[in-house]
């Protein structure tokens, strides 16, 4: 591996210009494909093998043309204070606007609230009414927005507080933008800073944009194909940038490291293809391990995410493997400190005891203390993930600025808050002897039950042989007594069945919370099962050793559950809300446990292979294992924290979205990769390292047989010189 790489890198810097030329080439073709292919469907959310998601399926295709699937809003009026929505003056006022929204661009229907059973609150002050439109939610037309919105001014000057809620407001979810100009700009200022030029610190910058934008403009041109959406594309725009600066970043570190032990630009962009490179790839494998990995759980959006996450960073790791080192040759000893270049370049900095060396030599003084420590300090902020509540956010985690969040709160105070989460019961009466009574025997049933403190007569299909009817309970969505109206339902449904001859299906919000998260919890161990062994067994393979890739995966396992804990203490139990922007606490998502173990993962594994193939590197060369430890701190150490601040501050600046899940993701994976760096990588591993000793690298002799010898640490570069690339071009200097 190392000596092919090393072949690689010295090929890519002699031959710059064509390797620069074709990344252009490429970047620019597929870019002009982006912007020719068509635009790619609403990948949605679907949980296929759920009962909701088949409640919903037959909802569409029993009631054709009722666009079960299609945006809504909800037009919310209060009344004057002292008075009545159906006065006639505010009557009158509500049926203009709804007069006024019939019959345009994408409206399917708007109901009267005063010819809608239940639509009027029974104090008398609240009303709403409801709008269908033909297209999803977040591809409602701009001329369709303006004709709501202005409809609900209108309202609004006759005297009415008009608030608008549904989906027909969303906007597709948009990762970009000042997001990621914050944290190209907190990169910019550690690289900076780390590299003391301007030169090296623009280089990762660079690539990396080259990759994301490679990245992105493939998911646009496969989008329609593959059904790939801007949704798609969040991931993928944040993995790309983080690993593509991190990547870049190891190669130009060790690149300015050889250059600085005397060898030619040519040789050192070769040796650091050749030895850093080589734990690109195997970082980079491992990430999209665990990206690929979340197939296995079995959601639609969620697969779709991991893949094009995961392709991403494979040409992040190819973009460092020959781009990089293509610019390098352009750029040549430009990459170091002008003293450095002044002096020639011959600092020697392995003799030099930096703050990494001095650190690794405080761990290995009381290994023991600082394992403790560290296990103790994540299990403290681990705590809070033991209240861990899981559901799907709605307009209730909307900030209250927005409408949405407003017309949620007034639906709740006039109608109860269990008027925002209703449950969706849909009657299948085809076995049916007599539909009507059916589904009517049903309807009674569930009003009967606790909690429920309305039902809507049952409304069935042209075919006569399905009906739907909602139940509204008495509290909201993600309370427990409404997940408990769920169970008793589907609990009584096989009675029903036999009673009846029809099939009774719960569908909705809730209804879909439960079944999201039973979802979840049956694919976590497959899952982990899938990705952690297939990991370990890579570890193995770079680090020829037993001990040292369980230790990585159980290292990972504690900084994941701290993350999970810190996502939960700041969006479900509100600590430090306010000053990320957070006005509403409340249960955290659905997908963000299994979606932060497969991300966090990946990243946990990149700062395991950098920082532990460095101390392998030494072992190998003949040093003690508590020497190789002070070795690889001195040569990684500051580069490791200069990448793990890079990625916080790259994930960090998605904490300012106001779409929540992409907050609740942003803070997430910068607390998990914050906890991973520095308290995991660069203090736990060390310690269990000096524990370990010697025993640290053991591996079975029948397993050493076994296992192939890809010498990441590059021991064949120093024991055979490798056939030199001739140099076909002056280097710039």
């Amino acid at each position: 591996m190392a000596t092919f790489l090393y072949r690689l890198g010295r090929w890519a810097f002699v031959r710059r210009r064509l390797v620069t030329f074709l990344w252009v080439a490429v970047l620019a073709a597929v870019g002009v494909l982006a912007a020719k292919a068509p635009a790619a469907p609403d990948d949605g959310f679907a949980m296929p093998g759920t009962e909701a998601q088949k409640a919903f399926d037959l909802m569409n295709e029993r009631f054709p043309g009722g666009h079960a699937d299609g945006a809504s809003a909800r037009l919310v009026f209060v009344a004057p204070s002292g008075q009545k929505i159906t006065a006639e003056p505010n009557r009158q006022a509500v049926e203009r606007t709804v007069g006024e929204l019939t019959g345009t661009e994408q409206v399917t229907g708007a109901v009267d609230p005063f010819k809608m059973q239940g639509a009027v609150s029974q104090d008398g002050t609240t009303a709403y009414a409801t709008v269908s439109y033909s297209a999803k939610a977040g591809e409602v037309s701009e001329p369709a927005t303006e004709t709501l919105e202005r409809a609900a001014q209108h309202a609004r000057d006759a005297g009415l507080k008009v608030e608008i809620g549904g989906t027909a407001l969303m906007a597709k979810p948009d990762a970009g933008g000042s997001s990621e100009a914050i944290g190209m700009a907190l990169s910019a200022v550690v690289l900076v800073i780390t590299f003391g030029s301007l030169v090296a610190a623009g280089l990762p910058l660079l690539t990396a944009l080259v990759g994301v934008g490679l990245g992105m403009a493939l998911i646009a041109a496969l989008g329609s194909t593959l059904g790939l959406s801007t949704t798609t594309g969040t991931l993928a725009m944040m993995l790309g940038l983080a690993v593509g600066i991190d990547y870049a970043l190891f190669i130009v570190s060790r690149y300015r490291a050889e250059l600085a032990e005397g060898r030619t630009p040519q040789e050192a962009a070769g040796r650091a293809v050749g030895t850093a490179g080589s734990a690109v790839v195997f970082a980079g494998l491992t990430v999209v391990i665990a990206l690929a990995g979340l197939s296995v759980v079995g959601i639609p959006i969620l697969a779709k995410m991991g893949m094009a996450a995961a392709g991403t960073v494979v040409i992040a790791v190819l973009v460092a493997l020959t781009l990089v080192p293509a610019l390098l040759g352009f750029i040549g000893r430009k990459v170091l400190p002008r003293k450095a270049r002044k002096a020639g370049g011959e600092a020697a900095p392995a003799a030099k005891e930096n703050g990494g060396a001095r650190w690794a030599r405080f761990i290995l003084r009381r290994p023991l203390a600082v394992l403790l420590g560290g296990v103790i300090g994540l299990g403290v902020l681990a705590a809070p993930a033991l209240d861990l509540r899981l559901g799907l956010p709605g307009d209730e985690a909307k900030p209250t600025s927005t409408t949405q969040r407003r017309a949620y709160d007034l639906l709740s105070e006039g109608f109860g808050p269990g008027f925002n989460g209703p449950l969706t019961v849909m009657v299948d009466a085809k076995g049916a002897a007599d539909p009507k009574a059916a589904a009517n025997e049903v309807a009674k049933k569930v009003s009967g039950l606790p909690g429920v403190v309305a039902v809507t007569p049952p409304m069935f299909n042209q075919a006569g042989d399905t009906a739907l009817l909602n139940a509204v309970p008495a509290t909201g969505p993600s309370e427990a007594e409404t997940k408990d109206i769920v169970h008793a339902i589907r609990h009584d449904a096989a009675g029903l069945k036999t009673a009846t001859g029809a099939t009774v299906l719960v569908s909705g919000t809730t209804a879909m919370n439960i079944d999201v998260s039973q979802k979840m919890s049956d694919a976590l161990l497959p899952y982990l099962a899938v990705v952690v062994g297939l990991a370990v067994l890579l570890l193995m393979v770079v680090f020829r050793s037993v001990l040292v890739p369980l230790k990585a995966a159980l290292g990972f396992l504690l900084s994941v559950v701290a993350a999970l804990g810190a996502v939960v203490a700041v969006f479900q139990w509100g600590w430090l809300a306010d000053l990320i922007g957070v006005e509403q606490t409340g249960p955290v998502m659905s997908m963000m446990p299994i979606f932060m173990i497969g991300v966090v993962f990946g990243l946990a594994m990149d700062y395991e292979v950098f920082l532990v193939t460095r101390i392998r590197e030494g072992f190998v060369h003949g040093e003690e294992p508590g020497e190789a430890i002070v070795t690889g701190f001195r040569h990684n150490a500051r580069v490791v924290t200069a990448a793990a601040f890079i990625m916080i501050a790259v994930f960090a600046g998605f904490i300012g979205m106001s779409e929540p899940m992409i907050k609740m993701m942003g803070l997430g994976l910068a607390a998990a990769v914050a906890f991973d760096a520095f308290i995991v990588r660069m203090t736990i591993v060390p310690a269990v390292l000096a524990l370990l000793g010697r025993r640290a690298w053991w591996l079975p002799r029948w397993l050493d047989r076994l296992i192939p010898d890809v010498d990441v640490e590059g021991s064949k570069l120093e024991t055979g010189a490798p056939e030199s690339a001739p140099a076909r071009e002056s280097v710039t200097v």
